[in-house]
């Protein structure tokens, strides 16, 4: 039993000390940013999928609160059909560099 409690404490900081490298890149995200410009770039737009939804502007918002964003849409925390399927297809890597693009708008 303290084997398998040890392996699992272990397995944690594993995990912990992966996550804690990403750290993210702006200069890496200008191919991964394609999919978000085209509704995100537009002052005022509304997306009429599933329903009429007006479109945030993130250029200038926190990398944390992107992130936050982006991982909520992967979990279901968030829901908005499009958001779920652009989430789902990134890596955490993706996500980060996305972000820090982001938060160097205006």
């Amino acid at each position: 039993m303290k084997k398998i409690f040890a392996l699992l404490a272990l397995t944690a900081v594993a995990q912990a000390a992966v996550a804690a490298d990403i750290v993210g890149d702006a200069k890496n995200a200008k191919g991964k940013i394609e999919m978000c410009i085209g509704c995100h770039a537009i002052p005022g737009y509304k997306a009429t999928f599933p329903e009429v939804f007006q479109v945030p502007m993130i250029g200038g918002q926190s990398a944390k609160y992107i992130e936050n964003a982006l991982k909520g849409y992967q979990k279901g925390e968030r829901k908005h059909p499009s958001m779920k399927g652009i989430a789902a297809s990134l890596s955490d890597q993706d996500i980060a560099d996305i972000a820090a693009f982001y938060s160097q708008q205006k």
